[in-house]
């Protein structure tokens, strides 16, 4: 390490060798060439930049400002120079020498249910009794039904009258059920411009499960997005964020996973501490066209101490097996499996939804 002052008139670290390490660990990790490259062309900066300039700039919070640095490796820089192991260097090693495929395949066991799923009566494609009988094939003890709500035109968001009429069905289904599975009712809700849910508070109270996303105005500004979120996730009723950054990789029957719609920005780091307090979960979607969130945000939820649902947002039965991909994502950022509440048995899981706030 080195010992030059850090901004902070602390002992510094070596800002390069640390953007380096980071660099090393992505590529080892099998991360984005991109994102490798991103930080080894930072490292060069950090090396070729005059120490006392980067302390100054640190000071200053301009580093951003020099050729080959950006937000996240300036931030890792000033951590470096405050004397701090960067934070996305940390979360990185702390999975490095997890072995994935076994870690993968422990999560993928814990599995009990799917918090998130669609059928026919909004925007899926098959009943909800063939949904909930591939669920049982698959060995799940439970699944939450999760159409959409009114708002969402576009995917025949259920009003108040049909949710109703939903809520029938499912108990009706569930009457038929001899094997111990139980088909939980739920929604997705869409969270409006305000933050507020929408669907009746009385509704939602009698629901199962509720998962809040936000689907419209989703390239609205960090301080539109984040107070939006924020208020969804204080909603005593919110008990999953779907989908958080909103992001689409890919279309369905697209090539390669090439991003045709860009995250959202908010700042997580406030989103996530607010799910940690309120007990709120954070989604780990699972659909290979969406992979959300981020795995530099998942690692930060993690951090945050925040709950996972690790979700297949299936719209068609073979969908419901797509857990294993957001396993993946989870066991590569160090999710631990408690953690996960669809990996605890449904008695554990329906107290959760049911906890009062303070």
């Amino acid at each position: 390490m080195s010992d030059t002052p850090g901004y902070n008139s602390g002992v510094s670290r070596d800002p390069a060798a640390d953007l380096l390490a980071i660099a090393v660990e992505l590529e080892r990790a099998g991360e984005a060439a991109y994102r490798v490259r991103a930080f080894r062309r930072a490292a060069q900066t950090a090396a070729a930049t005059d120490p006392a300039d980067l302390a100054d700039r640190a000071a200053q919070g301009t580093l951003a400002k020099l050729p080959g640095l950006g937000e996240v490796t300036a931030r890792c820089v000033a951590e470096s120079l405050a004397g701090e192991e960067p934070v996305y260097l940390r979360r990185l090693l702390a999975t490095a020498g997890t072995p994935l495929d076994e870690a993968v395949e422990a999560l993928h066991r814990a599995l009990r249910g799917d918090c998130h799923s669609h059928s026919d009566w909004s925007d899926g494609s098959e009943p909800i009794s063939a949904m909930a009988d591939a669920a049982r094939a698959l060995g799940r003890e439970y699944l939450v039904l999760t159409d959409h709500s009114p708002r969402l035109t576009v995917a025949r968001g259920l009003t108040a009258e049909r949710l109703e009429q939903q809520l029938a069905e499912v108990e009706r289904l569930n009457a038929g059920y001899g094997d111990g599975f139980r088909l939980l009712s739920g929604i997705e809700v869409d969270i409006l411009d305000d933050g507020s849910l929408d669907q009746t508070g009385e509704l939602l109270g009698r629901l199962d499960v509720v998962v809040a996303s936000v689907h419209s105005k989703l390239r609205a500004p960090t301080e539109v997005m984040t107070p939006r979120m924020l208020a969804a996730v204080a909603d005593p009723h919110t008990d999953i964020l779907g989908h958080c950054t909103g992001r689409v990789l890919r279309r369905e029957g697209g090539g390669s996973a090439t991003e045709t719609r860009p995250e959202s920005t908010f700042d997580a780091e406030a989103v996530f501490a607010a799910c940690a307090d309120r007990g709120v979960a954070v989604e780990i979607n699972s659909r290979p066209d969406r992979l959300d969130p981020p795995k530099r945000l998942l690692r930060l939820a993690v951090e945050a101490g925040c709950l996972f649902a690790i979700d297949s947002d299936a719209h068609y039965s073979v969908q419901l097996d797509w857990l294993r991909f957001g396993c993946e994502r989870a066991a590569r950022c160090g999710v631990p499996v408690d953690r996960v509440v669809n990996t605890w048995p449904l008695d554990r899981l329906l107290a959760w939804t049911n906890r009062e706030r303070g």
